[in-house]
């Protein structure tokens, strides 16, 4: 048993009136110390409960990233005319609405602008689609990579994905404590708000509740991150819904100033309204037209994110532009020969690996 611990677990983990929130550090601290398994197993499945029903504050959040940011696999963003976009989305994945996020990725990467994803496998509590099995449906398996050559794939073609049980082992590792509470723990947070990458970025975070996105809004500010996304996407996610209103935050620090400034964003507006697509059985065929550049009811949603996002990423004028950006790079066979240019340097790198084992 770690007496470290035990004395930080006392403090977050004594009751309303007797609890104390842990500085930046002890906050880093401890979550070193869950990661390490210095911990014992109990005082990990206590201190995520504790800190789950007090409600983590700023600093402790702030912390928690600063961990993240020392131990979790990151990739070194490349020189562009655009900052990398970090596309953030529940570990736990979908299990209603068919997911976006790996196509605006390829969108991004199409137009020149570098984008990291981030997850593993099916995880608790939701025991939802994960990102990883999308990228496979669209015949990019990212699975048996190591960081290195992760990291040469997302240098040539500006697409990188984080694979936590191969890249983050330690996080990994904490994942059977989320089905042994039953509850996210705070950690889930910090997954929405983290950026595994060494560079200029601009970090998406989703967000359900609105004292969710306030936590991370100041949590961005605390640590100077110089711009930044929330959406209130879909399951949590950074998709945007069609069938609602939009709820964006866009925020900046640069020159010792802090921005925030809140966007609603209307289907209606822009001709995408309509319902959002469910997840079924044929999703991997329909990502398979989508990408061919055939038109159906989940391209209008993949078109509607992807224009925002090239909106936000700088590479379009207008949200407008961005929409008919988004097309033009379907429909002319960008998006497809960016997927290609991505499956054929994963092989690439596997056979290499192969030949040299």
């Amino acid at each position: 048993m770690s007496n470290v611990f035990r004395d930080l677990l006392k403090k977050v983990g004594s009751g309303t009136h007797t609890s104390k929130h842990l500085s930046r550090d002890e906050s880093a601290q401890a979550t070193r110390m869950m990661l390490e398994q210095i911990a014992t197993p109990a005082q990990i499945g206590a201190f995520m409960i504790a800190q789950r029903i007090k409600r983590p504050t700023i600093p402790e959040l702030a912390g928690m990233l600063d961990c993240y940011d020392q131990m979790g696999g990151r990739l070194r963003v490349p020189q562009s005319d655009y900052r990398t976009m970090v596309l953030n989305a529940p570990y736990d994945g979908r299990q209603r609405h068919a997911p976006v996020t790996p196509l605006t990725a390829l969108i991004l990467a199409a137009a020149g602008v570098p984008a990291i994803l981030h997850g593993g496998e099916r995880m608790p509590t939701k025991l939802g689609l994960p990102l990883v099995d999308v990228w496979q449906d669209l015949g990019l398996d990212w699975r048996l990579l190591t960081l290195e050559q992760t990291q040469q794939i997302f240098d040539l073609t500006q697409v990188g994905f984080v694979y936590i049980p191969n890249h983050f082992p330690e996080a990994h590792g904490l994942v059977p404590y989320r089905e042994q509470i039953g509850k996210r723990p705070t950690l889930a947070t910090v997954e929405l708000m983290w950026a595994p990458c060494d560079g200029p970025h601009h970090v998406v975070s989703s967000f359900v509740h609105p004292p969710t996105e306030s936590r991370t809004q100041e949590t961005y500010q605390l640590r100077h991150t110089h711009e930044f996304t929330t959406v209130k996407g879909l399951e949590g996610s950074c998709d945007l819904s069609r069938s609602r209103t939009a709820i964006v935050g866009m925020g900046s620090f640069r020159d010792g100033l802090f921005r925030f400034e809140r966007l609603l964003l209307h289907p209606r507006d822009y001709g995408f309204e309509g319902q959002d697509p469910g997840l079924d059985e044929d999703f991997g065929q329909i990502l398979e037209q989508v990408i061919q550049g055939d038109s159906n009811e989940f391209t209008r949603s993949v078109i509607w994110n992807g224009g925002f996002y090239l909106w936000r990423a700088g590479a379009a004028i207008s949200l407008s532009d961005g929409f008919y950006q988004a097309q033009t790079l379907l429909e002319n066979g960008q998006v497809q020969a960016k997927r290609d240019q991505v499956r054929d340097a994963i092989a690439t790198a596997l056979t290499h690996h192969l030949s040299t084992v």
